[in-house]
Formats: C-alpha cells, sequence, structure tokens
C-alpha cells in the first residue's frame, strides 16, 4: 500500500521566460504595428490586434516556450487603441460630411 516503487509525477513546466524561453517571431512586429497605429497610421491597428490575437494562442497553448508574452500583449492592447480611434475618426468624418450637406446651400447664396 506504500508508492515506493511508483514513480514520481513529472515537474512542472518552467514559467515563462524561464531557461530555453525564446521570444515570439511576431512579438516585435506587433508591437511596433500598435506603435504606428497611434502615431500614424489608425489602420494598422487591426492588423496589430489580429496578430496580437494569434500570438497570445499561440504562446497561451505552450506555456514557457516563449518569454515575450507582455510585448505581445500591449502590442496588442494599442492595436485595440489605434482600432477605435480609427472607428471614432470614421464616425466624425461622417458627422461632417453630413453637416456638410445640410449647410451646402450657405456657399451657394454668394
Amino acid at each position: 500500500m506504500s508508492d515506493y516503487g511508483s514513480t514520481p509525477p513529472p515537474p512542472p513546466p518552467p514559467p515563462s521566460g524561464g531557461p530555453g524561453a525564446v521570444d515570439h517571431p511576431k512579438g516585435m512586429t506587433i508591437l511596433i504595428l500598435g506603435i504606428l497605429s497611434l502615431v500614424c497610421c489608425s489602420p494598422l491597428g487591426i492588423a496589430a490586434w489580429l496578430m496580437g490575437n494569434n500570438a497570445l494562442k499561440e504562446i497561451d497553448a505552450s506555456p514557457g516556450r516563449y518569454s515575450n508574452r507582455q510585448i505581445v500583449q500591449i502590442g496588442r492592447i494599442l492595436g485595440i487603441i489605434g482600432t477605435v480611434l480609427l472607428v471614432l475618426s470614421i464616425i466624425w468624418l461622417v458627422f461632417l460630411g453630413g453637416l456638410a450637406a445640410l449647410s451646402g446651400g450657405l456657399d451657394s447664396s454668394m
């Protein structure tokens, strides 16, 4: 009734960033796309968001293999913010276009 002859359970996987962990190959790309989506080109936020989601799934599927989860997560969040700003700017342009169409008769009176 003793466990003397049985093998012990395997050790848990090393935490993220442990020895042998490498950076996810798309980590810096996602971060750069996220930053660029805020600085100059909002449509890049969509790419950062989608690529970040895929990379986080890959990182979570193999714990201990990749060490740059935070960089991927930051790039993904910046991509989300860039996408929200893109949507808000499109709404703003549509609103201004509607106002211009409604007030189009003002310039023709001169």
